[in-house]
């Protein structure tokens, strides 16, 4: 839901502890229902999907909307187009949220030139559900907070799935072999402002989950700091209220989330 904060240096900016899942090249964007320049035209770039979110990043750096960022707890009504005639096709839509740089709601559709609009669909929905099934979005999504401070290359493992998955579940990275470019991805200091597939249960996390102090603080009420590691310290995650039932897992079979 923000527009023009997720990229630095030609590549993608994720944030710290956030992990890409799925990476695709040669994807064509198109947004209706915005009558703002940004949203005008197809646009066609990489797509990511992380624990946190879907991210889009243009290939044409001349265009005024460079990359787009989309909370797994501001998209809804993701559905998979089957048109008789033609590729395969997502469609959702996205809300904005406070200092994202754009009001309103708008529409999207997502082409994949290379195929691969089912997997990466089903890979949307499963972990948009199981991010809500833990961390249940707010009726009223915080305020987006850009990425602040200095940011610099990503340290692995920026695209690499835990041992296990998350929650049970693994991206299905061999319908996506491919892995960013070298020096592609960026990652600032700051933490992620939504909750993720490696969050803290129930709340929004300033650290990678799947680091066993990471894990520890979150379920404590003090903040951990750890001395081998001076520019991180895990804080205990804010308490958010529950807003509606989490979805079964037979839901994020379907081809809509909502």
């Amino acid at each position: 839901m923000s527009l023009n904060t997720a990229h630095a240096n030609s590549g993608v900016l994720i944030y710290s502890g956030e992990c890409i899942l799925l990476y695709c090249d040669h994807v064509t964007m198109e947004f209706s229902g915005q009558e703002r320049a940004e949203f005008k035209g197809s646009k066609t770039g990489r797509l990511f999907l992380t624990t946190h979110r879907m991210i889009f990043n243009n290939q044409d750096h001349k265009n005024l909307l460079l990359s787009f960022s989309f909370p797994f707890s501001a998209v809804n009504d993701v559905e998979l187009e089957q048109p008789m005639f033609g590729a395969n096709y997502l469609k959702g839509k996205v809300r904005a949220q406070p200092n994202g740089g754009w009001v309103g709601e708008a529409k999207f559709k997502l082409h994949f030139k290379h195929g691969g609009a089912i997997e990466y669909g089903q890979a949307l929905l499963q972990a948009a559900a199981i991010v809500k099934r833990h961390s249940p979005f707010p009726q009223d999504p915080p305020p987006y907070q850009a990425p602040s401070g200095p940011w610099h290359q990503a340290p692995p493992p920026a695209y690499a799935a835990p041992n296990g998955g998350y929650f049970g579940w693994a991206p299905p990275t061999s319908y996506f072999p491919q892995t960013p470019p070298v020096d592609s991805v960026y990652m600032t200091d700051m933490p992620p402002p939504y909750p993720g597939l490696n969050s803290a249960p129930g709340g929004y996390p300033s650290a990678p989950y799947n680091d066993v102090k990471a894990a520890e603080a979150a379920g404590n009420t003090t903040a951990y700091y750890d001395p081998n590691r001076p520019n991180h310290a895990y804080l205990p995650p804010p308490a958010y209220g529950f807003t509606d039932a989490p979805p079964s897992y037979e839901d994020t079979k379907t081809k809509k989330f909502n």
